[in-house]
Formats: C-alpha cells, structure tokens, sequence
C-alpha cells in the first residue's frame, strides 16, 4: 500500500509539471491582448474541470465530459477520444466526416504505440471550406500500455498541434493512471476486508452457537438473547459493501462479541468494561477495525491465562482526534517475537488481524496513524489507535437493509449490558 500512495505521489507531481507545460504553449501560442496570467487562469480552469471525469477511468461517460474541456484547453476544431478497442467514445466539434479517414492511423497508434499525423492534402475532401487542416493521433498509455486515443483536429501549425497534442495526451494519461491506482488502492482494501472476516475464527462461530444450544432447554430467554446477538453480529461482520463505518457502530459490534464470549467463558472468567465517550461515537474508521483487536485479546490474551481476566475497551476524545485503546491482563508476550510474528503474518497466520489493521489505518489516514501496541510477556497487551475526527474521502457507508422472517428465536430482543 505504501507503494501505491508513493508512486500516486510521484505521477501527480509528473502532472503538475505537464498542465505547466502546457501553460507555457498555450500562452506562447496567444495572440490576443489578454495578459499571460489570464491565459493561466483560463488553462488552469480547463485542466482541473477535465480531471475528475478522467478519474473515474476511460469510459464514454468520461469521455463524453472531458472532451469539450480539452478542445477548450487546445483551443481545436475538435477532440476525440478511443478507447483501447478502438471504440470512438466521443467526438467533440467538427469536422468528423474525417473520422473514416483517421482510423487507418488510429488503429496503427493502437498497436504500436507511436503518434503518427494526418494531413488534409492527403485525403479527399468535398466540403469547402474544410475546417480541418492537420489531425494528430496521440496514444494515451498507462505503465507503458496503450489504454486509448486522443484525435486531436486543429487548423493551425502543424509543429505546435503535435507539441500540444502531446502534452495534453501526457496529462490525460496521467490521470487515467491516478485512477487505474485508485481503482487497485481499493481492490487492495476490499481484499484486506475480506481476509479479516475470513479471520473471524471458526472456532468462536463453532463456540457461540455450542453456547447457544445448550442453553435453550435450561435458559431459553438467555438462548434467544444469544441467537439474535450472533444474528447481528455475522449479519454486520460479514456485509457485502463499505470500507468503512462510524465508532459507534464498531463498538456494537464488539459488544454483541464480547456478549457472546462471556457467555462461554462465564463472567469470573471475562471481565469486560467498555467506556466510550459520546462525542467520538460518529467518528468514522476502518470497517472491521476493532473487532479483530478484541477477538486477539481474548483468544490470544485471556484464553490461556488461568482465571482469565479483563479485556478495556476506551474511546476519548482528544481534540481533532479520537483516542481508542484495546487493553488486557492477559498473558502478553515478548515485544521482540511479536515484530517477527507482524513481519510474517502473511505467511504464518500469526496476529494478521494487527497487521491487517495497522496497514489500512496507515493507508487511510496517513503514516502517522498506525497502531501502538505496548506488550511484555506476563503483563498483558494494549493497543492505541488514534483517529483524525475528519478526513477527505473517507465517509461511512449506511448497512443494507436485510430482510428477516418474524420467526421464533430471531424475532427475540437484543440483549443489554
């Protein structure tokens, strides 16, 4: 993920260094009385009105909007845009009776990835006036591969169209590949997802319903409390969309588990204490962010310590932060063999949970906000997480409303605490 947000980093500089480009032919190219930094101005409006649509990726959709922006920025008879099919996505301003005459050159741009030219001497034309003079056929590649075409009609300087068609295909390119890494930035974290509900252990699934059945012929209010704990609990671990989710909603979750494991346990044997401040409840985190952390003090912290213990879960409020804890007295371990065991839990399975959450906490929020965990052996775990209570892009997703049949123990109130 750190690569991502790195080479994001360096093709958005790239980009920048292309609209200055640009900047300096359009004003060049200028012959009116407007000043150089009207023409700025005018360049710069263009270009950022044609990159959100260029970030959704190369579609008609796309096309069909950023079109008009670049024959603006390049101030051409017309604009078309291909995708890597050879599909015309879009024709914006004249003259596209040329259109057959280009696709012998668009196709060749297509598969050998060089720009090639096309000039009206060299086609037949009826109409007159023509308002074609030249045509330029630009590739739009992303990691060296060719993903489109930009047609670009001008009835100028044959030199100045190839410099600028040039320089404008360079920035669309560019953004189509902000996306391509925006698009694999959150299939990398659906996939971080996925890989912590596959985490949520077999064996709780197995016990809480163990739990469940052999309380139904001795204690069914407490049997049906159960069930529709578990109910909710599979129902919000395991829903099909959203990166993320509001605190307030995490720490009901964690509280349906943390129900469901001390029935199992017995309260001597798990202790739980939750305080939350209300005012960082709508903070918005990762999906699935605390959970694994509470799971991996139980199993991991109490589960073999005789006795068992307490696991504290504090939420504060610390200024443009939340302040979040996970916190036992369990077992612990040696502070030297749980870095080796993060460096190699994509291997062994061992404590993926924190490395899984340590990174998407990174990849969100900044470097600056992984977790810290405090650890000795014999003396518990405790992992911090710190929290920006605002941050771009990043906004919780409403839960899907499910369907339920009224039927028997599902149709029973949630349990309080």
């Amino acid at each position: 993920m750190a690569e991502l947000l790195t080479e994001r980093t360096v093709l958005t500089t790239l980009a920048a260094l292309a609209v200055l480009g640009m900047f300096v032919l359009l004003c060049r190219a200028r012959r009116v009385s407007t000043s150089v930094e009207d023409a700025t101005l005018a360049a710069l409006h263009r270009v950022t009105s044609a990159a959100p649509y260029l970030r959704e990726g190369l579609n008609q959709e796309s096309a069909d909007k950023t079109g008009p922006h670049l024959r603006e920025l390049l101030a051409c008879v017309a604009v078309g845009i291909v995708d890597a099919d050879g599909t015309l996505l879009t024709w914006d301003g004249e003259a596209n009776h040329h259109y057959a005459d280009l696709r012998t050159k668009i196709e060749q741009v297509l598969r050998t990835g060089k720009r090639d030219f096309l000039d009206h001497g060299d086609v037949v034309c009826e109409q007159r006036p023509c308002p074609m003079r030249h045509a330029a056929v630009v590739p739009l590649e992303v990691e060296g591969q060719v993903r489109g075409v930009l047609t670009v009609i001008a009835d100028g300087d044959r030199k100045r169209l190839l410099r600028a068609a040039a320089e404008v295909a360079h920035h669309v390119s560019t953004q189509l590949e902000l996306a391509e890494l925006q698009e694999s930035k959150e299939r990398l974290a659906q996939a971080e997802v996925r890989a912590l509900r596959a985490q949520i252990s077999p064996h709780f699934i197995y016990n809480a319903l163990n739990t469940i059945s052999s309380l139904i012929r001795t204690d069914q209010e407490h049997a049906r409390d159960l069930l529709q704990e578990f109910a909710d609990f599979t129902r919000y671990s395991f829903r099909a969309s959203g990166l993320y989710t509001t605190l307030a909603d995490e720490i009901r979750n964690i509280d349906r588990y943390l129900t469901l494991e001390a029935a199992r346990f017995g309260p001597d044997r798990l202790n739980v204490q939750l305080k939350i401040a209300p005012e960082v409840l709508p903070v918005v985190v990762p999906f699935l962010a605390l959970q694994p952390l509470v799971e991996n003090a139980v199993r991991h912290g109490l589960a073999n310590k005789p006795g068992g213990g307490t696991v504290s879960v504090i939420a504060e409020d610390s200024g443009s932060e939340a302040l979040i804890s996970v916190d036992d007295d369990g077992i612990g371990m040696d502070p030297e063999l749980l870095d080796a065991e993060l460096a190699n839990a994509h291997l062994t399975g061992a404590h993926v949970g924190l490395g899984n959450i340590n990174n998407r906490m990174r990849a969100t929020f900044g470097n600056d906000y992984g977790l810290v965990v405090e650890t000795e052996k014999g003396a518990g775990m405790k992992v911090i997480m710190r929290v920006p209570k605002f941050a771009p892009g990043v906004r919780p997703e409403p839960l899907a409303p499910v369907d339920e049949p009224e039927v028997g123990l599902a149709a029973g109130p949630a349990a309080g605490r």
